[in-house]
């Protein structure tokens, strides 16, 4: 899965540069076009011709507003255990916790009925474990998931994935609730088991949401709690000037993405502001808030469209977009389109409303951006056949020290192969030894086996430090991101069946030319490897 190449860019900027009249500013951002640092790659999945693409649309949530961790995840970890102790009764202890935002990743999966968290393999083979902030055992492991005859799919119920950021901290909760429960019984309210705890915690990050906790913080201080980028606008100009529609379709409702947008949209004089204002909308066609992803992805999903009037925040029936005629009135609500080219606005429907809007005549003609693997990106690309590119904020410093520890692969890879022929060397004589047996020279041999058996010893502990090094380099707990030992991680494997692309963050399209041919690498098959020397 390679980035793009500088030569292949730079063809692609002459050619472009032919086509519109040796423009200057073919992409949005100064570095484009240029060797692109390997953490604001964007990587390819399947191939995908930017010039079939007729509308591209943005998440709101994560993809454009990156939240900061050490503020806002912290402000969503506060006000759930505010919940759990004033609204669902848990011990008034459980006030003074504190959350660590640097230790769950995405990826994992949470065992409801255990109490255990779990990172696996593309396999779905559970690498590594624990019962809340305690490893399980090897034996342990084994024992609870690897010995069953029927292969678990770890999915809802029994299971919850974490598979957004968002869900970090409520995952860091429920470990430190599996602890507490472990070591002070008859505490949790209700005698609630793991499974109960869990319900618990979801239960609380819904009340802080519906009573807007959460998004009042956010509007009174948005640079507190949202990373500035200022590439986000000139990316949008860029993808508009090369004649592409651009959407938005976030879960959020319309009073909070008013707050973010301008946020992300300010120009340089207004920093400081908290005056709200609708000039961000003259960057899209059409917007839709409250949109209920992933249902909204379904076509046969009957919820209305609503027009959104930005002023007033009301709602306006509408069919498929256009205004309805009101109850003893002959004529419709008008369509109110802002001077300055701002677009409509509208809450809820699904799909088709949203391809009727934009007059797209196929699905592969459009790509959209997201970072929640099952909301945004399988059910899109999967239902619809959309292009998807997956936002991936933690790939930047997970390539970064890919790159930096590229020795320590290779001296890993070498040790695997001494282990690999050792072993197999132990294997042969062994054999030779059983059907050789009273042979003077036998004793010889068991004495040199008896050496390869300390030196396959050493070389497997070897290794074995050595990829105990390397996971700790990405994670003191969970290691890489993207693999657990030799195999691809779930998370992995998700990206690779759904996410056309994937990339750091959002505004890295605005280093490439929008009409960008991204191509896969080869693949590879284990018999390939060594016969070509990879």
């Amino acid at each position: 899965m390679n980035g793009t190449g500088v030569d292949e860019t730079m063809k692609n900027a002459k050619s472009l540069n032919d086509n519109y009249g040796a423009s200057p500013h073919i992409w949005s951002s100064p570095d484009g076009g240029k060797d692109i640092n390997i953490g604001r790659q964007i990587f390819c999945n399947r191939s995908l011709n930017m010039k079939s693409i007729v509308a591209v649309g943005f998440d709101m949530d994560y993809t454009l507003a990156q939240y900061k961790p050490e503020t806002f995840e912290s402000l969503a970890y506060e006000g759930t255990v505010r919940k759990l102790v004033y609204d669902l009764g848990y011990p008034l202890e459980l006030l003074n916790w504190t959350f660590d935002w640097k230790y769950m990743v995405r990826g994992l999966v949470l065992d409801k009925k255990r109490g255990n968290i779990l990172k696996m393999d593309r396999h779905k083979y559970v690498k590594v474990a624990y019962h809340g902030f305690k490893e399980l055992s090897k034996e342990d492991k084994m024992s609870t998931y690897g010995y069953t005859l029927i292969r678990d799919s770890f999915d809802e119920p029994e299971y919850a994935v974490i598979d957004t950021l968002f869900s970090l901290a409520e995952a860091y909760l429920f470990a430190q609730l599996v602890d507490f429960k472990d070591n002070n019984p008859g505490q949790v309210p209700g005698g609630a088991d793991y499974a109960h705890m869990y319900k618990h915690v979801r239960a609380a990050v819904d009340l802080c949401h519906r009573d807007g906790t959460l998004k009042q913080m956010v509007a009174k201080d948005p640079a507190r709690y949202i990373n500035d980028d200022a590439s986000i606008v000139p990316m949008f100009k860029m993808l508009r000037d090369s004649g592409r529609a651009i959407f938005l379709v976030t879960n959020s409702l319309w009073d909070y993405t008013n707050v973010v947008m301008n946020f992300l949209c300010r120009t340089q004089t207004s920093v400081g502001s908290s005056e709200l204002n609708f000039d961000w909308l003259k960057y899209f066609d059409v917007v839709i808030t409250g949109s209920s992803k992933p249902g909204f992805f379904h076509d046969e999903n009957r919820a209305n469209l609503f027009e959104v009037k930005p002023e007033s925040g009301m709602l306006c029936n509408t069919d498929n977009g256009t205004p309805m005629v009101q109850v003893g009135s002959s004529e419709s609500f008008p369509v109110e389109i802002s001077e300055d080219g701002g677009c409509r606005v509208f809450q809820g429907g699904n799909v088709g409303h949203l391809h009727k809007l934009l007059s797209v005549e196929s699905s592969p003609q459009v790509l959209y951006v997201g970072d929640h693997i099952y909301g945004d990106i399988l059910q899109s690309k999967k239902v619809l056949g959309w292009r998807t590119m997956l936002v991936v904020p933690e790939l930047e410093r997970e390539v970064e020290l890919l790159w930096e520890s590229r020795e320590l692969r290779k001296q890993l890879r070498s040790l695997r192969s001494e282990r690999d022929t050792v072993e197999d060397e132990i294997h042969h004589r062994r054999w030779s030894l059983k059907f050789n047996a009273g042979h003077d020279e036998n004793k010889q041999q068991e004495s040199d086996l008896d050496e390869m058996e300390y030196q396959k010893d050493d070389v497997r502990l070897s290794h074995q430090q050595g990829q105990r090094e390397l996971h700790q380099k990405f994670h003191k707990v969970w290691g890489q991101l993207m693999k657990t030992g030799y195999q691809n991680s779930r998370f992995a494997h998700q990206v690779e069946r759904f996410a056309c692309l994937y990339t750091s963050q959002v505004t890295n399209l605005s280093l490439y030319s929008p009409d960008k041919y991204y191509r896969p690498s080869e693949d590879f098959m284990p018999h390939e490897f060594d016969i070509l020397g990879l």
